[in-house]
């Protein structure tokens, strides 16, 4: 082969190695760019909202204003922990039926609408210190003869679905029974004890005062009966999150000490607390 064409494959050969060694080279380059990008530091995320589920038809704990915001006591009391456990929330109008499923399945963070501890309710969900004592109360109307709560047993009798007002009727009458007239809101029980529909309402007697306070027209009257305990509210929260409980008993016990809770009680029930819900 002629010496002029050896040197010419010779030259393109390492043209060629020369090439191929600039291409590791930028390939090298290129894959040290992420390991650089990835050592800078990472922006601190936002604070996630916390979704809180009501249901929104339980003046005064929980209802909506004329602009479809949700206001009332259990509203504030929440605002206010919020603020002192440093928490952000939003509220969210939540029907009844579906609050405590909403909370098992994530779709809300922490519940609060005059929900009643009880030992059955504490084997799906996680509860804060109470933050409020409350009583059954029964409604009828003025001209009743009922006195005590066995004075109902052979009423037709309306209660809230799913409440504890529901579970004393149910043990009284009999959880099938067709005397029990079981509504989707208290107010809505009230209304039908008022045209005629049911003969009693029993209900808790924060929502059964206020009703009865700015419906005098109705013409109820309310029945106590010693039989019924003291029930007490706490905040709700997913079963096992031991975090987000510890902040909340921590705003609750803040807002107790500084009269913060206080204030916010005077302001819807119109007295101080005797107990500030302990």
């Amino acid at each position: 082969m002629p010496s002029n064409i050896i040197n010419r494959r010779f030259a393109l050969t390492a043209a060629a190695l020369l090439t191929a060694l600039a291409i590791a080279g930028c390939g090298k380059q290129e894959a040290a760019t992420p390991a650089a990008s990835a050592s800078a530091p990472t922006p601190p995320a936002a604070a996630r909202v916390l979704v809180v589920g009501t249901d929104a038809a339980y003046t005064p704990f929980e209802s909506q204003n004329d602009k479809g915001d949700i206001v009332g006591f259990d509203i504030d009391v929440v605002k206010a922990v919020a603020q002192k456990a440093g928490l952000e929330v939003k509220f969210v109008n939540t029907p009844w039926e579906g609050i405590f499923n909403s909370l098992d399945q994530g779709d809300r963070d922490l519940l609060v609408s005059a929900i009643t501890i009880t030992d059955e309710r504490r084997q799906t969900m996680d509860f804060s210190q109470p933050y409020f004592d409350a009583k059954q109360l029964i409604a009828v109307k003025s001209d009743s003869p009922v006195a005590r709560f066995e004075d109902i047993k052979n009423l037709k009798v309306g209660v809230q679905n799913g409440t504890t007002g529901d579970e004393v009727v149910g043990k009284l009458l009999g959880k099938s029974s067709t005397a029990i007239k079981r509504f989707e809101s208290t107010p809505l029980a009230l209304k039908e004890l008022e045209a005629g529909g049911v003969q009693a309402v029993v209900a808790d007697n924060g929502v059964v005062v206020h009703y009865l306070a700015n419906n005098a027209a109705g013409g109820f009257k309310t029945v106590s009966d010693a039989s019924f305990p003291v029930e007490k509210y706490g905040i709700a929260v997913k079963k096992g999150n031991a975090e987000l409980l510890a902040r909340i008993n921590q705003g609750l016990e803040a807002i107790r000490t500084d009269g913060t809770y206080a204030r916010i009680y005077a302001s819807h029930f119109g007295t101080e607390p005797k107990q500030a819900g302990k």
